[in-house]
């Protein structure tokens, strides 16, 4: 089946119901949602996420994630910096010599076909698999926004469920309507700006989840992933994203390889006594201690897109020692729902 994006297309995606959230402020919806959402789901959380994410595209799509289906994968190394050993005994942080990577970069939602530069192709989504010695991996997933829109899977069906039942057609106000207004924080969350990326390598990225780091000496932090364009962060103007083409992003990043590396400075934000370490809607105050935990360096484009896409399934839960998953209900249930999509990927 083939769906063309409309304004109600949305994942991690900025919606354009956020406008019409915005407006209906006086509304009083809190009531109203809770009414349409008080029936418990008969299906599990992953089940169900996946599912709503595919009425929202049209989906499933053969061969195509429920959400980020559209991506390019490239190819390179990544270099510890001497500071990451302080923080942590993972390998990869460790070592003196470069580890290879595997890095896919991706639009939000379940549209195969989403135009580049479409609002909802953002927030944008990078996987890195570090490739250690003996055949082990570990994974890092991230978006182009530091924060998550809501705090717990359960919303974020809720979120998905709302959006797919808000049709042009729908009733005003609206089921996005309501969810949006009685939750302030994911209101804010799809009605923040991201302007459209010149490119994936002028683009930040985020991991939303915190992961506890423990170093040589047994020492614990918690820390949430920061990944920065060593180019800058940099965005189309208006004028830009008028001309760019369907798939420019996709274009652009192979041909900006091909002239030179492009690199990514990783962090970990650090947090400290009292930070919020189960809920990634809420962000981490900017003063928190970043350590460079070293440089990923870009270097080719995969070959074979489609059929190596296809056949990966990252897991932000593969870990490795000196790393631990947080409490975070939204990172735990990630495995599960990503597993529920590559079945229907690779029937």
């Amino acid at each position: 089946m083939t769906s063309t994006p409309t304004k109600y297309s949305l994942r991690l995606a900025r919606t354009a119901a956020a406008a019409a959230a915005v407006a209906i402020m006086g509304v009083s919806p809190i009531a109203a949602f809770a009414a349409d959402t008080a029936a418990a789901p008969t299906k599990s959380v992953p089940v169900a996420a996946v599912e709503a994410l595919n009425v929202i595209s049209g989906g499933p799509h053969a061969g195509y994630r429920a959400n980020h289906a559209k991506g390019v994968l490239v190819t390179g190394s990544f270099l510890a910096s001497k500071d990451a050993a302080a923080l942590t005994m993972a390998p990869h942080f460790n070592s003196s010599k470069p580890v290879p990577v595997l890095v896919r970069f991706s639009n939000g939602t379940g549209f195969p076909a989403m135009q580049d530069a479409n609002p909802n192709a953002s927030p944008h989504g990078i996987a890195i698999r570090f490739q250690l010695p003996g055949g082990a991996s570990t994974d890092i997933v991230s978006i182009s926004a530091s924060t998550f829109p809501v705090a717990t899977p359960e919303e974020f069906v809720q979120l998905l469920q709302a959006v797919g039942q808000s049709g042009p057609d729908a009733v005003k106000p609206t089921p996005i309507e309501k969810f949006l207004a009685s939750h302030p924080i994911a209101q804010k969350w799809v009605s923040t700006p991201r302007p459209a990326p010149e490119s994936f390598g002028t683009l930040a990225f985020y991991g939303v989840n915190a992961f506890e780091f423990t170093n040589a000496k047994g020492q614990s932090k918690f820390t949430r992933y920061q990944i920065l364009p060593m180019a800058g962060e940099k965005s189309l103007s208006a004028a830009d994203v008028a001309k760019a083409t369907p798939n420019y992003l996709m274009d652009e990043l192979p041909t900006r390889i091909a002239k030179a590396p492009v690199k990514f400075r990783l962090l970990a934000q650090v947090a400290e006594k009292g930070d919020q370490t189960i809920d990634g809607s809420l962000a981490w105050p900017a003063d928190r201690k970043l350590v460079e935990l070293g440089v990923i360096s870009l270097t080719a484009t995969s070959p074979d897109q489609v059929k190596a896409q296809k056949a990966l399934l990252f897991n932000p839960l593969s870990l490795t020692d000196g790393i631990s998953a947080s409490k975070d209900p939204v990172l735990l249930i990630r495995p599960a729902a990503y597993g529920v999509s590559f079945g229907q990927r690779v029937q």
